[in-house]
């Protein structure tokens, strides 16, 4: 992997103007083709970095879901935004002619400046799999805190360059818990169908579903789901489903049928740089800048704030710090980093003004993993798509949702495995820890026992009506639970609570959060279409009142 998605020393002072004329932008339409190789993927996503001294009209931290609507929707009515984003750019192949990394594969580009993996799956038959790497800023970033590590997007696209792209709307029923401040009917009507037009959702043709060898493992937790009385339903997702069956037809480069998911996929999934980001870049007046984190937010005396952001090198140091001044912030950080941020600059007077209910509410969304080992007559198949496109709804009876989900080893592994979301009632808070100058996170390991209990209620059933038992090798040694993670961290700036009911934080005027952490812990389903959504509703109302 080379270091040339680094922004060139000196390329700040290029006008925003000069710099699209120059590089042509994301392609939205290109890029949705799904006929992409490697190489014609490295024109769709460029950037460019800020520089110190710099005013911007509105400053968006982070590029995940809610900063990419933040932008189209502010680019659209005219504002000029800038992008910073901790992570790369990921516009540029390694020296295997490739993006991003194979799950199988790790190597530098995998994991966010650690020098050994951390993968959900820690061990398979018995050993370790594991893997020392070089230290780099790699795509997936393993945090960890007290009780638990929580799995994050780091580069342009945040969360939906490495999630499995499951693009789920809550049921109605659910709705009440999960934003109980927030009109259903608004939403239902309105915002989750233009968060899943513009994400791209589609669904897995049935009958090729039926057919299809890469999702034999699916069919056999269909059959087994079934069989104990659970319904499995289709899962709506953004793969390209097309390319998708170009892929098992042989006629396209492989990528879900290669196994890419953890970190990245190369061909097939439609994430934030070709559906929102590419639309954000269209208008021309979104420019971004990789690899800058902001370390600091404060009023401006003059008006506005004052943001110090550092320049990255690809081995994490800091190559410059800029300070540079915006109108309006927008912190779409991420649950986790938009939480540490807001704690942080609460604690040591940058922004003294923020109440009481920062970094709170934090849940893990009831993520807990589980395999199961299958008989010999049940083989689950050696080729499985890295896209899960169905679960098992014991919503209603048990607390649970479980994605069917795929174990892409390239070899027969005659298990099914689970990630379950579940009504876990546990909420963490952030802190700031003055001694180690850092923030902390208060999870505890055995909070994660309810959503064991939830998941439980499927899979118990389902073990014996099949005469099967839990896998004990995937999570360390003796080990049935996957309880130790999440992929899905929700809250610590809680919407109505830490913000008003569209996403101003209390006590500044211009500062807004539209990510994640307005959702107080937990969605019920995959959450990223529901982040989506809120920030297409809460963008809108800004855009009319603020601007």
């Amino acid at each position: 992997m080379t270091d040339s998605s680094l922004p060139d020393k000196g390329s700040s002072g290029v006008s925003r103007r000069g710099f699209m004329a120059r590089t042509g932008f994301i392609l939205g339409a290109a890029a949705l083709s799904g006929h992409a190789t490697a190489a014609h993927a490295a024109s769709r996503t460029t950037a460019t970095v800020i520089g110190g001294g710099e005013h911007v009209p509105v400053l968006v931290i982070g590029t995940g879901y809610g900063g990419s609507v933040a932008a189209l929707r502010l680019a659209r009515a005219g504002v000029h935004v800038h992008m910073v984003e901790m992570g790369m750019s990921w516009d540029t192949p390694g020296s295997d002619g490739k993006i991003f990394a194979n799950t199988t594969s790790p190597d530098a580009r995998s994991y966010w400046l650690r020098t050994k993996t951390k993968q959900p799956l820690s061990n398979f038959f018995g050993f370790p799999i594991d893997r020392s790497i070089p230290r780099y800023t790699g795509i997936l970033d393993a945090e960890d805190f007290s009780g638990i590590t929580v799995y994050q997007g780091r580069g342009v696209g945040g969360g939906s360059l490495v999630n499995g792209g499951m693009a789920v709307t809550p049921r109605r029923e659910n709705f009440g818990a999960v934003l109980p401040t927030v009109n259903a009917d608004e939403m239902y009507s309105t915002y989750y169908p233009r968060a899943n037009a513009g994400l791209g959702v589609g669904t897995v043709d049935p009958a090729w579903f039926d057919s299809a060898d890469c999702y034999q493992y699916a069919r056999v937790g269909r059959k087994q789901a079934q069989r104990s009385g659970f319904p499995f339903v289709f899962v709506p997702d953004v793969y390209d489903w097309d390319y998708m069956e170009k892929e098992a037809a042989g006629t396209v480069p492989k990528s879900a049928l290669a196994g890419e998911i953890l970190y990245g996929n190369n061909y097939g999934k439609k994430s934030l740089q070709k559906t929102y980001l590419a639309q954000a870049a269209a208008t021309g007046n979104v420019t971004i800048s990789p690899l800058h984190k902001v370390t600091s937010v404060s009023p401006a005396s003059a008006g506005g704030y004052t943001v110090v952001i550092d320049q990255l090198r690809t081995d994490g140091s800091t190559e410059a710090t800029k300070t540079v001044t915006a109108d309006k912030v927008f912190f779409a950080a991420g649950s986790v980093g938009t939480s540490k941020l807001l704690t942080e600059f609460k604690a040591t007077g940058r922004l003294p003004g923020l109440n009481d209910e920062i970094g709170k509410g934090w849940g893990d969304n009831g993520n807990v993993m589980c395999g199961r080992a299958n008989h010999l007559w049940d083989p689950t198949g050696a080729v499985q798509s890295s896209i899960p496109c169905g679960g098992i709804d014991n919503w209603a009876a048990g607390g649970a949702f479980a994605e069917v989900a795929p174990l892409p080893t390239g070899i027969e592994t005659f298990a099914s495995f689970y990630l379950s979301i579940t009504k876990n009632p546990n909420r963490a808070q952030f802190s700031w820890n003055a001694a180690t100058g850092k923030v902390d996170l208060n999870w505890q390991a055995s909070w994660k026992q309810p959503s064991i209990d939830m998941a439980k209620t499927i899979f118990d059933k389902i073990n014996a009506k099949e005469g099967t038992i839990y896998r004990t090798d995937l999570f360390g040694v003796y080990k049935i639970w996957g309880d130790h993670l999440t992929y899905h961290p929700l809250g610590g700036a809680v919407l109505d609570r830490a913000t008003d009911n569209y996403g101003r934080l209390h006590g500044y005027s211009g500062l807004y959060v539209i990510d994640g952490s307005l959702i107080p812990g937990n969605t019920s389903v995959n959450p990223f279409v529901t982040i989506t959504a809120l920030a297409e509703r809460n963008i809108e109302k800004i855009i009319t009142a603020d601007l």
